[in-house]
């Protein structure tokens, strides 16, 4: 089971590129419709998770904070950081 990865609920984000800025390895923005797309992820029901180690976490949870409408969650042993 994952324990630690990234969750994004791609329908509300509003396309502001602040993830894709900080970090363009994870992300990059859609040239359909301008929202982010969390790059290597599956889709679950609603959202879009990537898994990603340890070392990663913190990067990430800094990454989730700029996200102005709280669409990027991070979990930590799948305990939810933001």
């Amino acid at each position: 089971m994952v324990k630690n990865y990234i969750l994004h609920n791609r329908e509300e984000c509003i396309g502001c590129g602040a993830c894709a800025s900080l970090d363009p390895k994870n992300w990059k923005m859609s040239s359909e419709d301008g929202k982010s797309d969390l790059i290597d992820s599956e889709k679950t029901e609603e959202n879009y998770k990537k898994e990603i180690n340890e070392t990663e976490i913190d990067f990430n949870v800094e990454v989730a904070e700029s996200c102005p409408v709280n669409v990027i969650h991070i979990y930590k042993d799948s305990e939810k950081q933001i």
